[in-house]
């Protein structure tokens, strides 16, 4: 697996309207649509899955099929099992690669690439896809772009769209998805991202973060090692301080729920009563969380975890023991 090259992710349905090639308003209701309309829909997408496999209707391909996604119900079958097409899909994306480093991606290109990967997410998220997604793994076809430091708007629309395929996987509760990223770079990557990335793809990285902790796989793997722990604390913790400055609701949301799941493990929890920021403490966010009786519930449990509630009250070993601290 080590050799094959990176792959795709998926955007949950929250954060699907911010990629770029989000699906246009097509097809209305449908209540009142009949079997001929919908069979010149079908007849429409067919057409267009076979249009990318040739290069000269490539790109109008993608831009369309990208906007009716939506509206298409069993596309992610079509595209998968129609003879080239993820092949198609596929090279649009290597292609792009010289352009990563150094950084020279047009706007055009990368809004290409983005309704490319705006298919193979919806591959993704569909169950009788999905497995088949993964066993071929495409995700690691992806890697490459979350690999990117550039804050232009071309790079941070590619690895939004990038995150958005990982997001669709770990959107469904499923353990091989979890163990399959997990023997890849996922984790240090979105961290990556969670550090550098716009506000927007923050919280998409920070929710495939919490996606893994919540899956009891994923939860032994980060606090198996002190340095796995410390590395995911670490940037969680400078997020919260940028959160003082200027918040976000939606964000802070993942950063706490990662914080209470975390707390979930005995070593972790220890470690959290001496590196656990003092901002979410201080009810620096009650104002931010006034309107979210959700996650004001997740910081009270977080902190009365952390201060004894959830370990009866005796202190014990944390992962900071593991590194002589």
């Amino acid at each position: 697996m080590a050799n094959l090259q990176p792959s795709s992710l998926t955007i949950p349905p929250s954060f699907a309207g911010a990629s770029p090639p989000s699906p246009s308003p097509i097809g209305g209701g449908g209540g009142g649509v009949g079997q001929p309309a919908k069979d010149r829909k079908i007849a429409s997408a067919e057409q267009l899955v076979l249009d990318l496999c040739d290069p000269e209707l490539r790109e109008n391909a993608l831009l369309e099929l990208s906007k009716k996604r939506e509206i298409f119900q069993d596309l992610a079958p079509l595209l998968w099992h129609s003879f080239g097409t993820v092949a198609a899909l596929l090279q649009e994306i290597v292609s792009i690669y010289p352009a990563l480093s150094p950084p020279t991606m047009s706007p055009g290109a990368s809004n290409r690439v983005c309704n490319a990967l705006a298919l193979l997410q919806c591959v993704a998220s569909h169950p009788d896809t999905r497995h088949l997604f993964l066993n071929a793994h495409i995700p690691l076809y992806l890697y490459p772009f979350l690999n990117t430091t550039s804050k232009t708007r071309p790079f941070e629309y590619l690895r939004l769209t990038s995150l958005g395929v990982i997001g669709a996987l770990v959107k469904v509760d499923d353990t091989e998805v979890i163990s399959f990223l997990l023997q890849t770079e996922i984790i240090p990557l979105c961290l990556r991202t969670m550090e550098m990335g716009s506000e927007l793809s923050k919280t998409v990285a920070t929710f495939i973060v919490q996606k893994i902790l919540l899956d009891d796989v994923g939860l032994r793997y980060i606090c198996a090692t002190a340095e796995r722990f410390f590395a995911v604390g670490s940037v969680l913790a400078t997020m919260v301080v940028s959160q003082s400055e200027q918040p976000s609701t939606r964000l802070l949301k993942h950063i706490i729920r990662c914080y209470l799941r975390l707390s979930d493990n005995s070593r972790a929890c220890a470690a959290l009563q001496s590196c656990l920021p003092d901002t979410l403490k201080d009810g620096t966010f009650n104002n931010c969380l006034r309107d979210d009786p959700t996650t004001r519930r997740w910081l009270q449990q977080l902190l009365v975890n952390v201060t004894g509630g959830g370990m009866g009250g005796a202190p014990q070993p944390g992962l900071d023991h593991m590194m002589g601290m």
